[in-house]
């Protein structure tokens, strides 16, 4: 039989400490529980064992404590936000029906060794832990794993016999004579002072044992000074010794039988990890039959007959009499397949192969009366601009509500919301059609979540008729120059080849310049420049530690001029040039709950990275251009997220210098360095500008130092000039951060809402960065909200003026659209006016269009 036994408390804390802060919606810590559920279940699955055990430490005196007052006396308890995960942790692996071993007065080590000594002849023991004290455990029959985790992925190192000798140069059971000598500082064992690792194992190797090297202290090749340390510490090394040894007869079962995982409570378990929002995981436990099984014992239903609509014209009759419609969509890619409804005790499934259906389809999604909840608008949006219906009513979309509700969320699938919102599934269905029978359910329960948070209107306003014009164009793209797009990614090469050679030349090496490894090797090793410190890995050659190195040698400004020429190339030329449409136009995919302050993103590519501040990497936005006899409109807000910050600080000095239309940098300038506008240099300017930008971000001294090169003690007094001119923003943002920190979370001037569990928790730097983010989600946050709002209305506006012109790309604050020539001006008229009066402040908001045949034009 092979038992698999964990440290609890041991993999607990590796997992809380290695893996970033998680938690729910409404705040409860899983960073922990995820962690150490991650590591089982990955050891469970690599060694299959028979039995599992789970050894947690008692808060209670151990028999060490009465050995030795001082053991593990510097330790501190627990972090507040791992106490409350273990109560839960072992809640839900009771749930699992797996074995949890305490014993009061014996630690958690303890017990695995006491079950590691049980092993019998034909048995195999794996303890897994993050403590290597248990190394002295490993034997033949014995395994230590020694868990960590990194990001959020488990590590294991799988320590044999051969290994334990090989990294420390003596047997496991000697590992404990290794930390009778050198101590242990993480448990206060005291070991012989002055008694280092190296030393210790190298006394250990020769000697054996304490007793051994004790007895042969005139050995004339233990050094005069060891030997000294060694009669002075005789009696301290005995007593870590003990201290240090793992006791194999703590008070615990012992039977292999009692370790047989039982039958896990299946629903107890779904509902403790669906309000622990550990959906990935749940799904690792493949727990469906015996939730099914638990269901039909309880007379639910363990699953719904699917039938055929085959009179679609009574189904179209009866929702429009009910005035609403709920249903999910089947596609195969972009085609449609059917539609699923939920009824009473089946699901409907309408085929679109049925002749009916296109008339049906556009009865019901034409029909402004019928109020259509659904998932993933965005894509029966651009379906059904592909067949020429124009969907209306659209009310409910699950996806972008469950965003609204939880913008920290890893996805929004109905069934991941269904588990959130702890709705019953019929587990013997399709996933598919689980999702089709609880989509009213869950319609119902986000509609009164979102009300419930003032978030109803953002939904139903901003996003759900930002859907369809995403879709729109998504399916619209943009026109590029492929030929334009090769040539300039071979002048990329030729100078890629330059620099290669350049280097080369400088280093006296032809190596690979685009490995770290081997660069760290030339510039750290070879060439002796100032390096940092080195990492498993090597040298560190990130872009701030050759940025730091500047005019240390000439070849540092070759490789970061290369880096930027080796991006421009593969991720721009290279990378677009594979996706360019059959009609000349790239298509990125535009997503609308990717990211926590309500932007909207692009993938596939990624078109809000064409880089635009540097001349070289502007050059790429001439490859993007409008179709012949058109032009291509660029819209972007000047200095939005100022303009907001403005506003709902109600900072006088900084509204007026908007509505007036002076320039906020030299405003500010002028402010903190108490000097007339017309002496303000254009280094005091752009110093001002990253004080501006730096305050919306939250900036510290420290940061903004770095990014300006100036001294920290100029930097502070930057930033206390600039507060000391505008006080009323150093008071809103304090407001802000008291605001957050007694409702939990950030909110824009259009509700939209942002959770920040950060804001409560012991560490500083966590409670620092939920404090900057207090700050910044409600000024850029309400920013991505305006510019979304104008989005939507300028679409509007150009549809109402019978205009061709259609939005086609969106980066951040900026907006690109395409149109005839002939109706240019007047689209570019449309495009600045909507957009400017998006929103109604105290502070105008302000936007400049260009046009030209390409987007650098």
């Amino acid at each position: 039989m092979k038992l698999l036994v964990l440290d609890g408390n041991s993999i607990l804390n590796r997992a809380f400490y290695g893996i970033k802060l998680l938690t729910t919606k409404d705040g409860r810590y899983t960073n922990a529980i995820h962690g150490f559920l991650s590591i089982f279940l990955s050891l469970r699955e690599q060694y299959q064992p028979e039995g599992v055990a789970i050894a947690f430490d008692v808060k209670a005196p151990t028999f060490r404590h009465r050995l030795y007052e001082d053991y593990k006396a510097q330790r501190s308890g627990m972090p507040p936000e791992l106490a409350q995960q273990l109560p839960v942790l072992k809640e839900l692996l009771c749930a699992l029906g797996l074995c949890l071993l305490e014993a009061p007065g014996w630690e958690a080590d303890d017990i695995l060794g006491t079950l590691a000594a049980a092993c019998g002849e034909a048995d195999s023991c794996l303890l897994a832990t993050g403590d290597r004290d248990s190394l002295q455990l490993v034997s033949e029959r014995v395994t230590v794993l020694l868990a960590a985790t990194k990001g959020d992925r488990p590590q294991t190192t799988c320590y044999t016999p051969e290994l334990v000798r090989e990294e420390y140069g003596v047997a496991p059971a000697q590992l404990i004579e290794i930390k009778a000598l050198m101590g242990d500082a993480s448990d206060n064992i005291p070991g012989i002072a002055g008694i280092g690792r190296k030393t210790a194992q190298s006394l250990v190797a020769q000697f054996s044992s304490l007793e051994n090297l004790f007895g042969h202290l005139d050995d004339p090749s233990l050094k005069a000074g060891v030997r000294t340390k060694l009669e002075q510490g005789r009696e301290s090394a005995f007593l870590s010794r003990t201290l240090g040894t793992i006791c194999c007869e703590a008070p615990v079962e012992t039977k292999y039988e009692a370790f047989l995982p039982g039958q896990p409570d299946a629903a107890r378990v779904t509902r403790l990890m669906a309000e622990l929002e550990l959906f990935a995981l749940l799904d690792r436990l493949h727990l469906e039959q015996a939730a099914a099984a638990s269901e039909a014992a309880q007379g639910q239903t363990a699953s719904l007959p699917v039938r055929e609509g085959n009179d679609l014209e009574a189904l179209l009759a009866a929702l429009r009499e009910a005035g609403k419609a709920v249903f999910l969509p089947c596609f195969d890619g972009d085609i449609l397949e059917a539609l699923l409804f939920a009824e009473e005790d089946a699901l409907l499934r309408v085929p679109c192969a049925d002749a009916a259906f296109p008339a049906f389809c556009k009865g019901l999604l034409e029909d402004e009366k019928i109020k259509k909840s659904t998932v993933d608008a965005k894509r029966l949006f651009r379906c059904c601009l592909c067949g020429g219906i124009a969907v209306k009513g659209m009310v409910m979309d699950t996806a972008l509500a469950g965003y609204l509700l939880n913008p920290n969320a890893s996805g929004y699938a109905p069934l991941r919301l269904a588990r959130e919102y702890a709705l019953a599934l019929p587990l013997a269905n399709s996933e598919t059609e689980q999702a089709a029978a609880v989509l009213p359910a869950l319609v119902e329960v986000l509609e009164e979540k979102l009300r419930e948070s003032g978030q109803l209107a953002l939904l139903r306003e901003v996003e759900l008729p930002l859907a369809r014009l995403l879709a729109s164009m998504e399916l619209t793209g943009i026109l590029v120059d492929a030929q334009r797009i090769a040539l300039f990614g071979g002048e990329l090469e030729e100078r890629l080849q330059e620099l290669t050679a350049e280097i080369a030349r400088e280093t006296g090496l032809i190596f690979n310049i685009n490995s770290p490894k081997q660069l760290g090797e030339v510039l750290f090793g070879k060439l002796g420049l100032r390096a940092p410190k080195k990492t498993k890995t090597g040298y560190s050659t990130s872009a701030e530690t050759l940025e730091a190195l500047r005019g240390e040698h000439p070849v540092i400004d070759l490789v970061l001029e290369y880096r930027t020429f080796s991006k421009l190339k593969s991720t721009y030329c290279d990378g677009l040039g594979k996706v360019i449409g059959a009609d000349g136009r790239i298509r990125s995919t535009l997503n609308q709950t990717e990211t926590r302050t309500g932007r909207i993103s692009s993938s596939e590519p990624n078109l809000q990275n064409i880089p635009v501040r540097t001349a070289l990497g502007s050059e790429l936005r001439r490859c993007f251009i409008a179709p012949e006899g058109w032009l291509l409109l660029d819209a972007d807000y000047s200095q939005i997220e100022l303009r907001v910050l403005a506003a709902m600080a109600e900072e006088e000095t900084m509204q007026r210098a908007f509505r007036e239309g002076a320039d906020i940098h030299t405003i500010t300038a002028s402010q903190v360095f108490g000097l007339p506008e017309d002496m303000v240099t254009p280094l005091m300017r752009s110093r001002a500008k990253a004080v501006n930008f730096g305050i919306i971000y939250g900036i510290g001294a420290f940061s903004l130092a770095k990014d300006i090169g100036v001294s920290f003690r100029e930097a502070e007094q930057y930033i206390q000039g600039y507060f000391a001119h505008y006080p009323k923003i150093q008071a809103f943002r304090a407001a802000l951060i008291e605001q957050a920190r007694a409702c939990g979370y950030a909110r824009t001037l259009f509700g939209r809402r942002r959770a920040l569990p950060e804001l409560r928790h012991s560490q500083r730097q966590l409670r620092e960065f939920g404090e900057r983010v207090a700050v910044n989600m409600p000024i850029q946050g309400t920013a991505a909200d305006i510019i979304k709002i104008a989005m939507v209305r300028v679409e509007e506006r150009f549809a109402r003026e019978g205009l061709r012109a259609r939005l086609i790309l969106q980066v951040h604050d900026e907006l690109i659209a395409e149109a005839p020539v002939e109706e240019a001006d007047k689209a570019a008229a449309c495009l600045r006016e909507e957009m400017e009066a998006a929103v109604q402040l105290s502070v105008p908001m302000e936007a400049q269009v260009h046009t030209g045949r390409d987007w650098l034009a």
